[in-house]
């Protein structure tokens, strides 16, 4: 017969967590930053110019997907870099709840959601074309 195995409390008391930073010592440590501001949170201005938003295209394709509908915002403009691109593709994502991806220097959305995507860009200042 096997020996009863000992159990361990996890409702208890749980004391001495903090025991290893008690004698940490903060004399002779630089200061931190004044602002207190990371370089990511800066905002856009940190980033540079931001470009004008033009003008896209928005498509509805089903062929060679397996019969599933996907939404491709194409015809992005030249002041807008493939970062820029990407991180629209994830507020777009983001602003639908669905997935996508970036392919070149156009955006999939997957699902039939145009109404929710032409929303999206024209709020973010692009003239949108295409699938109404």
């Amino acid at each position: 017969m096997a020996s009863p195995r000992k159990r361990i409390s996890v409702s208890g008391p749980q004391g001495g967590l903090n025991a290893a930073f008690a004698g940490l010592q903060m004399d002779g440590l630089p200061q931190g930053p004044e602002s207190g501001a990371d370089d990511a949170e800066a905002g856009p201005e940190a980033l540079g110019p931001v470009p004008k938003p033009g003008r896209v295209v928005l498509r509805r394709e089903k062929a060679h997907r397996g019969g599933k509908t996907v939404l491709v915002v194409d015809g992005f403009g030249e002041q807008h870099t493939e970062k820029a691109i990407e991180a629209l593709g994830r507020k777009l994502r983001a602003a639908c709840g669905c997935g996508g991806t970036v392919d070149g220097r156009s955006l999939e959305i997957q699902g039939d959601q145009a109404a929710r995507v032409r929303t999206f860009l024209e709020a973010e200042g692009f003239q949108v074309a295409g699938e109404r």
